[in-house]
């Protein structure tokens, strides 16, 4: 069984204030860029303990949120109670699992730089929707590796998002933009929080 990396940092992850400023940013940008509807269903892959679902579940139906890390999930479920919408987990791994459902959105937030292979993710991203679903992926731009003080599971410093919108337009993407969502503050330096937009037809 693989190891829980996030394991020892689940039952504190929401008590750091940026990580939480940083969702609900994000969620705003979604929400401002796409035309979410009560009866939608999204999956969050990447989940965690599911800040960025919670500020995206009074506009939803459902969210299905999608993590290898099953401590994690645990935080999220703990939570459901306080979640405007209907919310299941999944223990799994996205990027090599196969997910038998197929959804109006999927979104992330810090979770491609933890992933390796992107292309292929987002071929499974694409089948995973449904007609005139949509992509809304945030993560880092391309940073020094010094965002994390432990790259373990980190595969990617960030990403240029001019390649990433390349990567999602020969996906079968279009409408492919992106912008800023948020900027971390590190006592180092500044780290650009980008979010990817995309369509589906």
């Amino acid at each position: 069984m693989k190891r829980d990396l996030f394991a020892h940092k689940s039952k504190d992850w929401d008590k750091l204030s940026r990580r939480v400023q940083s969702a609900k940013a994000v969620a705003n940008l979604i929400a401002n860029e796409i035309e979410l509807k009560e009866e939608m269903k999204l999956l969050d892959v990447g989940v965690g303990t599911g800040l960025l679902s919670y500020f995206l579940a009074p506009f939803v139906r459902e969210i299905v949120g999608v993590d290898n890390s099953a401590s994690m999930l645990n935080e999220f479920l703990n939570k459901k109670d306080d979640f405007k919408c209907k919310i299941r987990a999944l223990n799994l791994d996205i990027s090599k699992d196969t997910l038998n459902e197929q959804f109006d959105g999927v979104v992330s937030t810090m979770t491609l730089h933890h992933i390796k292979d992107i292309e292929p993710l987002f071929i499974k991203f694409k089948k995973l929707l449904k007609k005139d679903g949509f992509i809304a992926l945030a993560d880092l731009e391309s940073e020094d590796g010094t965002f994390h003080s432990n790259n373990s599971g980190v595969y990617h410093f960030g990403f240029d998002f001019k390649t990433l919108a390349k990567i999602a337009k020969d996906a079968g993407f279009s409408e492919v933009r992106y912008k800023l969502a948020y900027v971390v503050k590190k006592e180092h330096r500044d780290f650009n929080v980008n979010l990817l937009v995309a369509k589906s037809l």
